[in-house]
């Protein structure tokens, strides 16, 4: 849905018309400015930029280009950089789940079967964490098990059968409640999972992909001792570059070894951008779209 925000005129900072979007991109660098010592014409890279990403050949910031592994497959490397970097940051920079370390922790995945949430969902089972995941349908619930979720609550089923959320997910977490919240979703649903949080839990905010703001009852953060969390992973590539840098790393790493893998749930060529969009509005996507570009994309 990120991508999405900003062509709606609904994201916190809105471009000058006219711009064109995306933010991720992945391919084969033809040239590099004076200065620039860690990259080469002809390296295989994933780059993150403020817009533009839609295109052929593109140009970016060296801080923001990454070298992908080869055996990471090139056009998947596009769907790493912001969804897994703000996976990874919120998780473990910001909760702090440790890979191996976190066995006796639950963590709470609200919009799920969306890029950024599967993304969550795979770097918390790698840490070891018990995971219950959020979404909307049956197929999506189908395919967050597959995935690896230990319990997943169907949204739309809970509510067709006039079941309140947060009675739904306490069927299925624990007694004392879940130790992380991960939330890309906003709404009703904060409300609804900080009903079912332990004391001491960490509630990450990643986004509004339910479209509403909401406003957080402080009065239930004071009583389970709970700290909210604001994750904007583009912030990081200014205020604290370092621990993005040393994030993108590891991930790359993990990726490279194969203890994680990019869900691609289809791939559009550029002249038909529209249909992804039109496959995201309808949220019926499960994981990422990405854009091919012929023959390849250079940067």
């Amino acid at each position: 849905m990120a991508v999405l925000h900003p062509v709606q005129g609904e994201y916190q900072d809105k471009p000058k018309l006219p711009f064109i979007p995306g933010s991720e991109v992945s391919g084969v660098i033809v040239e590099v400015a004076d200065g620039v010592k860690d990259l080469r014409v002809g390296d295989k890279v994933c780059a993150v930029k403020q817009g533009g990403a839609f295109a052929e050949q593109v140009v970016a910031p060296a801080a923001a280009v990454w070298r992908v592994p080869d055996a990471v497959p090139l056009q998947d490397a596009a769907a790493i950089p912001i969804v897994y970097g703000t996976a990874d940051l919120a998780l473990r920079h910001r909760a702090g789940l440790k890979a191996g370390g976190d066995a006796g922790q639950t963590v709470l995945i609200l919009g799920a079967a969306g890029g950024v949430g599967l993304a969550a969902l795979q770097l918390a089972k790698r840490a070891g964490a018990r995971v219950v995941a959020v979404a909307g349908g049956a197929a999506k619930a189908d395919f967050l098990r597959a995935a690896g979720a230990d319990a997943v609550v169907d949204s739309k089923a809970a509510a067709a059968a006039g079941t309140p959320l947060h009675k739904a997910l306490r069927e299925v977490v624990p007694k004392g409640g879940v130790h992380v919240v991960f939330d890309p979703v906003g709404g009703s649903s904060l409300f609804e999972a900080l009903k079912v949080v332990a004391w001491g839990a960490h509630y990450l905010v990643i986004g509004f992909a339910s479209g509403e703001i909401p406003k957080v009852p402080a009065n239930l953060l004071l009583v389970k001792n709970v700290t909210m969390h604001g994750v904007f992973w583009g912030s990081y590539m200014t205020q604290q570059p370092r621990v993005l840098a040393d994030g993108m790393r590891q991930l790359l790493g993990w990726f490279a070894e194969g203890s994680l893998r990019v869900e691609v749930f289809a791939r559009y060529p550029l002249e038909r951008v529209t249909e992804a969009f039109e496959a995201i509005l309808d949220r019926r996507v499960r994981g990422k779209v990405l854009l091919t570009m012929g023959p390849q994309a250079r940067m």
